[in-house]
């Protein structure tokens, strides 16, 4: 038997239309069956199955952006630079013994436990962690949560 070295292809390297015929064969969108997600649920459907079974139906859903809370948080080093920043400029209200800081005012809305503080402090806030909560009622402070209003 003759062993044929030279790959098929090489018989289709005519002069013009590589073996398609002379009026537009093998052009335009008709060859692949359509432009993009044409016949998906017709001709396409055996390949879609294959290679893109997820594509129809609904996958999850999509919170309403008003539900969810975009939380601006600080820590407590951060609240012990920003109490010693606020009593500099007389912006911070002492209550007693205690500065009183509104962090929502200030633009945060979660308060977190990293670090510590180094005065007695009664911080108003939507939220904070339990750590944070511990460290600033160890130091003799409060945390007034405004989510539990």
């Amino acid at each position: 038997m003759v062993v044929r070295r030279g790959r098929r292809s090489r018989k289709y390297r005519g002069y013009r239309n590589q073996g398609y015929g002379s009026i537009g064969q093998h052009r335009k969108s008709g060859s692949r069956g359509g432009r993009g997600a044409v016949g998906f649920h017709k001709h396409k459907w055996s390949w879609l199955i294959k290679y893109f079974p997820d594509w129809y139906g609904k996958h999850g859903f999509t919170r309403p952006p008003p539900l969810a809370v975009k939380y601006n948080t600080i820590n407590l080093d951060q609240l012990n630079e920003l109490v010693c920043k606020l009593v500099g400029e007389g912006k911070a209200i002492y209550e007693g013994d205690k500065v009183v800081v509104d962090l929502g005012a200030l633009g945060f809305n979660k308060l977190l436990g990293r670090g510590f503080l180094d005065s007695k402090v009664k911080v108003i806030v939507y939220k904070a962690t339990e750590n944070a909560l511990n460290k600033v009622k160890e130091l003799g402070g409060e945390v007034v949560l405004t989510s539990e209003r």
